[in-house]
């Protein structure tokens, strides 16, 4: 399963993945951050589709085309506002990342690229967050067979170390 996972240091809006997850707010709406790149780079058709969506609940996600961006799709992963983690944040963040693995698997996606959901604006504790994403993902990949590639797409070097650390900490469970 190890070989179906890998971490990058990228720009997520240029990976070629089938589809990309976007940290979406829910109203989906354009934003900052990992949304606001993602909705420059695929163009004003994005935030048209998604406006038509009607939002969406923390912890779920919808799917619309990629548009101008190299990915078929974008996942819109609605991950939740810290809130000290007494909340059930972590329980949302792990339907955010479980959420879009079966959405994906469901419209044929094969390849997928994540950034860290919630850990900009949104204040979730980004050490806490990798290891949710990569045991989510480690948990999920056994039911979406299809899905041969997952990508954690990381904006820069210590998001990066955290999903590394991560990946290790979970090889053993």
């Amino acid at each position: 399963m190890k070989d179906r996972i890998e971490i990058v240091d990228a720009d997520i809006t240029s990976l070629k993945v089938d589809a990309i997850v976007n940290a979406a707010n829910e109203a989906l709406a354009p934003g900052g951050g990992v949304c606001g790149a993602i909705h420059r780079a695929a163009g004003p058709e994005l935030a048209t589709t998604c406006a038509a969506l009607g939002g969406c609940e923390t912890g779920d996600c919808r799917i619309t085309p990629g548009f101008d961006l190299p990915a078929k799709f974008v996942i819109h992963a609605v991950g939740p506002v810290w809130g000290g983690g007494e909340s059930g944040e972590g329980q949302q963040l792990a339907s955010c990342y479980r959420r879009a693995l079966h959405l994906a698997a469901d419209n044929g996606v094969g390849s997928i690229a994540f950034p860290a959901i919630s850990t900009g604006i949104y204040g979730f504790p980004p050490d806490r967050a990798a290891l949710i994403a990569v045991r989510t993902v480690r948990e999920t990949l056994p039911d979406v067979p299809g899905i041969a590639r997952v990508v954690f797409c990381c904006f820069g070097e210590e998001s990066r170390s955290l999903h590394e650390a991560a990946l290790a900490v979970t090889a053993d469970t």
